[in-house]
């Protein structure tokens, strides 16, 4: 077992568990004798700014840690930046492992998804050429469920919570009202339907769940979608639309860019999305003469950190742990997953993949999942997601509120 400082930063779109993965590396590496466990701030940009803390300093007792577990959003600060390859910029590289070096770090985790494990990718390939000693391991993180080679992704399982709870809150009080009304919910998810279809969730004995769900999986079409309201406005009066951000027409044009004279685009090259589910409620309105509303979480189902899931805090724990134990053992390149043994009882059991695997790769809701004219999700998809909400972990009050631990 090869023991040396270790380094962990957080980057991509924060969740409610990702500071639970960061206590996992945290906690497992200061256990094992690491004697020195560094935060980058804001992620390889802050490192590369040599921005960086002791987390001994700010996680001071068992108590700072179970805060840290129920703290939302990223303790340490995020960023999105796209690290060069290093056949264009090596300078980049020499510069990123002469800190490393200075620091003397063995071990360094990445917490995040797809464009995250490019990062640790990266690294791992140049620190091979160079024949350096360190260390690189990939911590899956995204309420978007979206990478590949991993049965489901920490921050998935507390955001679909959240989705589903908010979905039975919006149906119930929609129904409030006798007269008709269409209620159109915006989701996040830019390529992957996996949140939207959370929303099937909220379907139980008190509760229908949402008449239709759009996902970015399919090609959205206006008369489709203008058709099937009226097939179910037959028969209810109240009707409730679930739609991810992401959903394109088939010239591949985002449903939400109908109504924005320019879309800035992140480091990645990704557009921001948003405004589908407003657009569209105007546009429905004016259609069919119908009071229609837009309801956008935005980012609520990412910090949401009052309804985790206690399931999804507990694993976001354990995907940190192992990966500190996967680089103590000489492995690198590689992103922890989960493998589903059964769903119930439900069971299952972590490993490894090469990050090379899961870099830049977006898996996707299966096509076979999508039933009703590609406008709901099959009983498999209940089977899979709904082990994933299970169990609830209170935050700490104070004051009537939850209490949260920050860096200054």
């Amino acid at each position: 077992m090869q023991l040396g400082n270790v380094i962990v930063g957080q980057s991509g779109g924060p969740t409610s568990v990702i500071n639970s993965s960061l206590v996992g590396v945290f906690k497992t590496a200061k256990d094992a004798g690491c004697p020195h466990v560094y935060g980058m701030r804001n992620g390889i940009e802050g490192l590369l700014n040599e921005s960086y803390i002791e987390m001994s300093e700010h996680v001071k007792n068992d108590l700072d840690i179970e805060l840290l577990k129920r703290t939302p959003s990223s303790f340490l600060g995020t960023c999105r930046y796209k690290l060069p390859d290093y056949t264009t910029d090596e300078d980049t590289y020499k510069k990123i492992f002469a800190i490393l070096k200075k620091m003397d770090v063995k071990h360094f985790f990445y917490i995040g998804g797809n464009d995250s494990m490019d990062t640790i990718d990266k690294l791992s390939r140049y620190a091979s050429i160079i024949n350096s000693d360190i260390t690189f391991i990939g911590v899956p993180k995204t309420i978007d469920n979206d990478l590949a080679m991993t049965d489901h992704t920490p921050g998935y399982g507390s955001a679909a919570k959240y989705i589903a709870s908010a979905m039975k809150e919006i149906i119930r009080d929609a129904n409030t009202y006798p007269n008709e009304s269409i209620n159109i919910v915006e989701i996040m998810g830019r390529d992957a339907g996996w949140l939207t279809c959370a929303s099937t969730l909220s379907r139980s004995e008190d509760c229908s769940g949402p008449d239709i769900i759009c996902l970015p999986e399919t090609v959205f079409d206006y008369d489709n979608f203008v058709k099937k309201i009226n097939e179910i406005r037959k028969e209810k009066k109240v009707i409730t639309i679930a739609v991810s951000e992401g959903i394109k027409t088939a010239d591949g044009k985002y449903v939400c860019e109908a109504n924005k004279k320019s879309t800035s685009e992140d480091a990645f090259g990704h557009k921001a999305l948003g405004g589908t589910a407003l657009y569209l409620a105007d546009f429905i309105g004016a259609e069919l003469g119908v009071k229609s509303r837009g309801i956008v979480f935005s980012t609520l189902q990412r910090c949401a950190s009052h309804i985790v899931s206690r399931r999804d805090i507990t694993e976001a724990f354990t995907a940190g742990a192992d990966g500190v134990q996967l680089s103590l053992n000489g492995e690198t390149g590689r992103m922890i997953i989960f493998e589903r043994i059964s769903n119930n009882p439900y069971q299952l059991k972590t490993g490894s993949c090469p990050t090379s695997a899961v870099a830049n790769v977006e898996k996707l809701v299966p096509k076979e999942w999508l039933i009703n004219d590609n406008t709901y999700v099959s009983k498999e998809f209940d089977e899979y997601a709904r082990p994933l909400i299970i169990g609830e972990l209170s935050p700490f009050m104070v004051d009537g509120l939850p209490r949260h631990l920050f860096l200054d």
